[in-house]
């Protein structure tokens, strides 16, 4: 049972540990939920692009096939140590608005005329059949000997969505940059190869003579990509991270429900057991009481039979003697009838003494009549002892009685004592028996740990297979996804290029098909043919006016940033100077407070001891304040267990410590000595006497040995109704004045 009480425990931490570890999961995948939203938003919106891009994509005025596909960061994907780098070497040219056809970037310069104000670039997509030029690229005129060191800027990009080598014929400075370790190789290879730019890792661009550079910009359109692909990573992996915490967490609540309910039937079992066994020893401890009252009571009756024996012996004793003496006064009495029978005889003979012996007659007769009152005494005697010997013969056949059913209740009593140690012989084996049961029950909880455990594998494992059969299934619908894409695409191109259905030109067998390189040839040729003819398009003559526009505003706006980040420095030392000081007064004023009330308490208490202390001694300015008080004769407690007066003692000490600490000019006590008695009123009035010398107090009171120390006394009086009187006494002045007001 302990070790199952043991398995419990470890299996309830870990379930703890593993809920607080999801619940920290899942603050971060919703953090990353939000940042992804935020992202999303943002590219979504093209928070990233110029004000006129922002604007055309924000007025949904172009639709249909005239819709654009984005801009040309869409297209784009760079590698991430080099994106800060791209985003401010290609930042005009990744705001380039990517339209399918000439009358889609016509349409878009007519609203940037009318609807919409300002200026935009857009490039058409290569694969317009409008487009009529020439793609094709020539590596060796964009060729530039390097060392390994020198990076080509085409390297690390990579061009989606049908641009190909095509974005190189469009973008010169794509297909002439590169990407040195240094600005000084830039510098070295820019004065080399004038037609060329080099980008140092630092941001600086090294083109001919010229060097353009500065301070970055925080965050690009690749860069924001980038990181919205990182996010949507990570939350996949957290995803799949709660899920298995999930299902290890429902695993844990299975296993610590099932060893909840085996630990209660084992708690069971054994309170049971228990249980049987407090009643066996219960009884044997009644019965070995029970033997022990039948013993003593036993010991009691055969004392009691004792001492009635020994009363016994000593009445038949007493009987004895007294027959004994009854005989001799018979016999006396027998011997004198005798002598009167003789007497009678001599009478005649004897007449001279007839005075003498009727006198001795007399006498004799007085002592028969003597010896016969004690003779019917002695009966009475004997009769009263016969009927007490009759009560004890009774009593002792009752003893008896009464110590023949002691000694049968002692036989029962013997044999109910061997039925109760065979009975706890039996529970002791059944005891036996439900502790094998105990270990067989924990021998099947290994087995079948050890089947959860070969579970769990296994369900991993099937897990593994299935995530692998998502993820295939996943790429398999992101290819089928983009095949009907591409096919979707290049119907909607031979319906806006070629006014023809798609089907229709798949029904033409005239049309030749091409497949392999000859495909792939044609459609470079076509897409640098389409980049030509597109280079040919308008050139920007705004662009200079809008950058210094641009640059005098972010300047201004660079400037205002400076200004509140300085601004908001200086507050934040300004408050944590406050705090440091308000710390210190606190700390100094509480401690100086403090002594003065411990030395103000002991001095109304007539001794004991009172103090402050701070709940909370990390954080004193946010922390409570405790009062303790303990006055003479009482234990150390909290200031709210004590009694009225003590509490109205306690109180004052601690206003007048403050007082000590900031001394006020006046200050108001209204009845604070109504709830003591008169030793505590005289501590109170020497207390405010000696503090009258800094403060004055105004006192209202009932108490006259209050008013006795007061130099000026003012009362309230109404001696008619409905009018009242303030009357005012000051003593220590010849002669008193009295002052009335009517009110």
């Amino acid at each position: 049972m302990t070790a199952s009480r043991d398995q419990l425990e470890v299996k309830r931490a870990a379930e703890t540990d593993a809920k607080r570890h999801l619940d920290s999961l899942r603050g971060e995948y919703a953090s990353l939920m939000g940042k992804r939203g935020s992202l999303e938003a943002v590219i979504t919106d093209h928070g990233y692009a110029t004000e006129s891009v922002r604007k055309l994509f924000t007025s949904g005025a172009l639709q249909g096939g005239r819709a654009p596909a984005g801009v040309l960061a869409d297209f784009l994907e760079v590698e991430d140590r080099y994106e800060h780098v791209v985003d401010d070497f290609l930042r005009d040219e990744l705001n380039f608005i990517v339209v399918k056809s000439w009358d889609a970037a016509d349409e878009g310069l007519r609203l940037l005329r009318t609807d919409v104000d300002g200026r935009a670039t857009f490039l058409v997509h290569p694969e317009d059949s409008q487009a009529k030029f020439s793609f094709d690229f020539n590596e060796s005129m964009h060729h530039v000997s390097h060392a390994d060191t020198v990076v080509p800027l085409k390297n690390c990009i990579r061009v989606l969505d049908g641009f190909g080598k095509s974005l190189e014929v469009i973008l010169p400075k794509l297909g002439n940059g590169y990407i040195v370790p240094d600005p000084e190789v830039g510098r070295s290879l820019a004065l080399e190869n004038p037609d060329a730019f080099f980008l140092s890792h630092s941001g600086e661009c090294f083109h001919n003579v010229t060097v353009t550079g500065g301070k970055q910009r925080s965050q690009g359109p690749l860069s924001m990509k980038r990181e919205l692909r990182d996010v949507l990573l990570q939350m996949r992996e957290l995803e799949r991270a709660i899920g298995e915490k999930e299902t290890y967490i429902s695993a844990l609540g299975r296993d610590i429900a099932e060893l909840t309910d085996l630990l209660q039937r084992l708690e069971d079992e054994k309170r049971e057991s228990e249980r049987q066994a407090m009643t066996s020893e219960h009884t044997l401890r009644q019965l070995e009481n029970e033997m022990t009252r039948v013993r003593e009571r036993l010991s009691t009756y055969e004392r009691e039979l004792q001492r009635v024996g020994e009363e016994h012996t000593e009445r038949e004793t007493f009987i004895t003697a007294q027959l004994s003496g009854l005989f001799q006064h018979e016999e006396k009495q027998r011997a004198l009838e005798a002598e009167r029978q003789a007497a009678q005889s001599s009478l005649e003979a004897l007449r001279q003494r007839r005075d003498e012996a009727a006198q001795l007659a007399s006498e004799v007769r007085a002592n028969v009549a003597t010896l016969e009152e004690r003779r019917r005494g002695a009966m009475l005697t004997v009769q009263r002892i016969e009927a007490m010997l009759s009560e004890v013969s009774d009593h002792l056949a009752k003893l008896k009685s009464q110590l023949d059913a002691a000694i049968a209740e002692k036989q029962q009593r013997e044999s109910e004592n061997v039925r109760l140690a065979g009975q706890v012989i039996e529970w002791s084996a059944e005891r036996d028996v439900a502790q094998q049961h105990d270990r067989e029950l924990q021998d099947e909880l290994q087995a079948v740990r050890v089947r959860i455990v070969e579970l769990e594998d296994a369900l991993k494992s099937a897990r593994e297979a299935l995530d692998a059969a998502r993820d295939r299934r996943g790429e398999l619908s992101a290819a089928q996804a983009r095949v009907q894409s591409d096919a979707q695409h290049m119907a909607e191109t031979c319906v806006q290029e070629l006014s023809q259905q798609r089907d229709e030109l798949m029904s033409d067998d005239s049309l030749p098909r091409l497949a392999g390189d000859e495909l792939a040839n044609e459609d470079n040729l076509y897409r640098e043919m389409r980049t030509r003819l597109e280079n040919m398009g308008p050139v920007n003559m705004m662009a200079l006016e809008e950058y210094k526009e641009t640059a005098h505003r972010h300047k201004f706006l660079e400037t205002q940033r400076q200004d509140l980040l300085q601004s908001i420095e200086n507050t934040l030392n300004t408050i944590k100077e406050i705090d440091v000081i308000s710390r210190q007064k606190f700390e100094e004023a509480f401690n100086v407070i403090n002594e003065n009330f411990a030395r103000t308490f002991s001095k109304l208490f007539g001794g004991g001891q009172g103090f402050m202390r701070l709940t909370d001694l990390e954080n004193s300015m946010e922390s409570g304040i405790d009062v303790v008080a303990s006055p003479p004769g009482k234990k150390l407690q909290n200031v709210l267990l004590l009694s009225g007066g003590e509490k109205a003692l306690t109180a004052l000490a601690l206003l007048v410590g403050i007082f000590q600490y900031q001394p006020s000019p006046f200050c108001i006590l209204d009845e604070v000595d109504a709830p003591l008695d008169e030793a505590n009123i005289g501590r109170f009035t020497q207390l405010v006497a000696e503090m009258s010398a800094q403060t004055q107090f105004i006192i209202i009171t009932h108490s006259k040995k209050t008013m006795s120390m007061a130099p000026v006394l003012y009362g309230v009086t109404m001696q008619e109704p409905g009018v009242s009187k303030l009357v005012s006494v000051r003593f220590n002045e010849e002669p008193t004045k009295l002052v009335a007001a009517t009110a």
